[in-house]
């Protein structure tokens, strides 16, 4: 039986993958009167005096919105809110099964940009951060953007910046076994919507400087008037020698390629015709641009999927979890780029330098030292970088 199958009896089993649990006795006239009223009164006006207190009396302080309007869930594009919600369950699973968070699935029923940012912002007042999910492109940049100015707690959309980490990380280690430097190679990113944009940015950020994005139409260049306002922001920063053409022109000399695109646009010829060593993250879903044993015939020198079928999954659940505990202990106003980088340096270093192998350059997503190694990291760079507000 496939695992969709399989996943669907499971589901038809669980009702449900996540519940609420009481974490205080109510057993006697006491404990109410402690729990609710009349002893509630007093905690709810020392919150209307200062409502930073909401994260010492309330379980707000561990709790994430993992918020989607159902435009881009997983591989299946816009399948409405309401078939998001097993996404949105399951990832509220993991965020309590790596990183102890109390996370709760929303699913927005609306498209507009305003409509959701607008939801976000009234129900802010319950959480400690909010992880958005499945917004298509480019709605989801603004979306993040205005929440990031708006509010004072973390706000971080998974599909750009957790895909963007731990696909530095992996880039990281591949790089020692390849013997090359972050700053000496080209890279070629294949998808440029949200995922594909902010891992071209993050990776700017991690000290690549030649990038080229591509798109169904071919590369990206600055002065298309075709692109829209992501697109015409990201070609500012990539692409500097202005090549024009096809994904294959683009991959002539390329030391990597990263995909967050469709199933089967590279071909062998393509892969030969990169540079010495070249590393190859294929991570369409649920089949690659290359399958793997193509790619490595074809000469490639290491292959990471986002499949978990094959050796080297390029996974964000090994980023959101640890995330989000480190900036929850920090009680963090934002996400910022040292934190994020931090993490991705932390999820690299979670595979020792001996241990260091072509088909073993992550940790697997359930290694909890690797999440325990996240939420250090990020806890200490919100500290360092002043975003932390524990006096």
């Amino acid at each position: 039986m496939g695992y969709g199958e399989e996943s669907l009896k499971m589901h038809e089993k669980w009702h449900g993958k996540i519940e609420t649990k009481v974490r205080v006795p109510i057993e006697s006239r006491q404990d109410l009167s402690l729990a609710y009223t009349p002893g509630v009164a007093q905690p709810c006006l020392e919150i209307h005096d200062d409502v930073e207190k909401s994260f010492e009396l309330t379980r707000r302080w561990n709790t994430v919105a993992v918020i989607t309007d159902g435009t881009a869930v997983l591989g299946l594009g816009d399948i409405g809110p309401e078939a998001g919600m097993p996404v949105m369950e399951g990832k509220a699973a993991l965020f309590k099964e790596f990183g102890d968070v109390d996370a709760f699935p929303i699913c927005i029923k609306s498209k507009d940009t305003e409509d959701i940012i607008r939801t976000i912002e009234l129900i802010s007042g319950s959480f400690g951060g909010i992880n958005l999910e499945d917004i298509s492109a480019p709605r989801c940049f603004e979306v993040e953007t205005r929440l990031k100015k708006d509010l004072d707690i973390p706000v971080f959309h998974d599909d750009q910046h957790g895909t963007a980490i731990v696909t530095a990380a992996a880039l990281k280690n591949a790089l020692k076994l390849a013997g090359k430097k972050a700053e000496d190679i080209k890279v070629v990113i294949n998808g440029a919507g949200a995922a594909g944009i902010a891992i071209a940015k993050f990776l700017l950020a991690y000290g690549v400087k030649d990038i080229i994005m591509c798109a169904s139409h071919g590369i990206l260049c600055e002065g298309d008037p075709k692109l829209n306002a992501a697109k015409q922001e990201i070609v500012k920063i990539t692409n500097l020698s202005h090549l024009k053409g096809t994904l294959a022109d683009a991959m002539k000399g390329a030391d990597v390629f990263v995909g967050v695109s469709v199933a089967n646009c590279v071909t062998k010829d393509m892969v030969r015709s990169m540079a010495e060593k070249p590393i190859l993250f294929t991570c369409a879903n649920p089949i690659p641009e290359i399958l793997p044993d193509d790619a490595k015939e074809a000469g490639a020198f290491l292959v990471g999927t986002g499949s978990s079928i094959y050796p080297n999954q390029i996974n964000n659940v090994l980023v959101f979890p640890g995330l989000f505990r480190g900036a929850l202990d920090a009680r963090a106003n934002t996400v910022n780029i040292e934190m994020m980088i931090a993490a991705a340096d932390a999820i690299a270093d979670c595979v020792p330098a001996d241990k260091l192998a072509l088909d073993y350059i992550l940790p697997v997503a359930w290694n909890k030292d690797a999440h325990k190694a996240v939420a250090k990291a990020v806890y200490e760079a919100a500290e360092k970088t002043g975003v932390s507000k524990l006096k």
